[in-house]
């Protein structure tokens, strides 16, 4: 008796395996996709975010932006918190993921107190910071036992918006640390032994075996740091509200301030189609020469 076989594997054919992704696919274009549209349309009107009549004006809201001074300054902030978001706290992640990656008794404790201030909300972090760097607060308060005298550190224009690059890395360095070690622990000892052999150095381990071998874990660390620092919103908020004036406004706040206190709905959503048209760009640029040099590091 012989049993053909055909059947079943025709039957198993018959049903590609992409179709079990159509309700999910579905269920995510009623929730973000149609909604994204729509407030895309959005932001070629005069909408207010109450009144239910409002006019189609065109490209208007976006060239007002370029006409508008605290638009083009929350654009230039929220690049260059972006850019040294990224650099401080990816330098200083694998500063310490090489610290802690070593057979020191305390790595373990070190690890999670490092990583500690990364699961505390962004807002509570930004309060906390608030307070200590207040005029009267413990940092001015250390700063006079040594005879240093303390600043306005959120209140002087200059240094405002530093001193929230400096919150944000001082609470997200843990969490590249982390991904730097996942990293640098899927290194074969073996390399370093036969570099060492080599008479390689440190430095020269590090450069030509650590460095190639940790591309993906940088790009991950790279990838998130420039994407939330685009985004940036609650520190900013929490610790300065994008004051004094508009010195650390980034467009995240400037969105919010636009439609939630000025009721300009219309031209806050079209700050938020250039953030997303910022993000993506970036995004994807920066993807694909860290994907290239990840391929020729491999």
């Amino acid at each position: 008796m012989t049993t053909d076989l055909r059947q079943p594997r025709r039957r198993a054919h018959a049903a590609p395996p992409w179709w079990f992704t159509v309700p999910a696919l579905l269920l995510f274009a009623f929730v973000v996709l149609v909604p994204s549209a729509r407030g895309v349309y959005y932001a070629f009107t005069d909408w207010d975010g109450l009144d239910p009549s409002f006019a189609f004006i065109g490209l208007d809201n976006f060239r007002a932006m370029t006409d508008d001074p605290d638009a083009l300054q929350a654009i230039w902030h929220t690049l260059l918190v972006a850019v040294a978001i990224t650099v401080l706290q990816n330098g200083l992640g694998l500063l310490l993921a090489l610290g802690v990656n070593t057979a020191i008794k305390s790595r373990n404790f070190l690890r999670v107190l490092l990583f500690a201030p990364a699961v505390v909300a962004q807002i509570v972090t930004a309060y906390l910071w608030r307070n200590l760097l207040s005029p009267d607060g413990a940092v001015n308060s250390l700063l006079g036992v040594f005879g240093i005298e303390g600043r306005n550190w959120l209140g002087d224009p200059d240094l405002a918006l530093w001193m929230i690059v400096m919150v944000v890395v001082w609470q997200y360095a843990g969490y590249s640390m982390v991904i730097f070690i996942a990293g640098l622990q899927s290194i074969p000892k073996e390399i370093y032994e036969a570099a060492a052999i080599d008479g390689s150095g440190p430095v020269r381990r590090f450069w030509s075996v650590t460095r190639p071998l940790l591309a993906p874990a940088i790009t991950i660390n790279v990838m998130l740091s420039i994407i939330g620092g685009l985004k940036l919103f609650d520190q900013v908020y929490g610790m300065t509200g994008g004051g004094p004036g508009h010195a650390t406004d980034t467009i995240s706040t400037l969105i919010y301030k636009d439609a939630f206190t000025l009721g300009e709905f219309g031209y806050s959503i079209a700050l938020a189609v250039v953030l997303t048209a910022i993000v993506a760009v970036i995004s994807a640029g920066q993807y694909t020469v860290l994907n290239r040099n990840e391929k020729a590091a491999s």
